[in-house]
């Protein structure tokens, strides 16, 4: 008995991922990128944090720039480690260290309003506590 021929069995592609509100995220990405630039001219104002939001966020609504920020020389690395493993390296954390240590003696000279220096030097300790709390990137080849 001759049958006919079939077609091979195709699997099926990849399901894309559907997000909602994908103009927001696309929006927050570029935005987070625009913010942590400025961050690099203005002191005081982080860099490595918006990048991260703005990787993030990229992620959700922009796959051109999430790929452009993960191949980046300076900020794809860091982004790798921090999605892959949730780390941050030693230099990162010394860095943000001594900027949010620099940015609290500033604000303890120049700050009037008690409350205002307290809650945000705190804040900052907080935050200094938590990077340091994040483990080390594997080490690489």
């Amino acid at each position: 008995m001759n049958l006919p021929d079939r077609p091979a069995v195709v699997a099926d592609p990849v399901p894309v991922r559907r997000v909602r509100f994908k103009w927001a995220w696309w929006l927050l990405a570029y935005a987070s990128l625009g913010t942590g630039i400025v961050g690099i001219f203005v002191p005081g104002l982080p860099t490595t944090v918006f990048i991260l939001i703005s990787a993030w966020a990229a992620s959700r609504g922009s796959e051109r720039l999430h790929r452009w920020l993960l191949q980046h020389p300076r900020f794809g690395p860091a982004i790798g480690n921090w999605q892959a493993h949730g780390a941050v390296s030693r230099y990162g954390k010394w860095m943000a260290t001594i900027t949010m240590a620099v940015c609290a003696g500033i604000m303890l000279w120049c700050v009037p309003i008690a409350w205002v220096k307290w809650f945000s030097i705190g804040s900052m300790t907080v935050v200094c506590l938590w990077l340091w709390s994040r483990p080390l990137p594997p080490a690489g080849p």
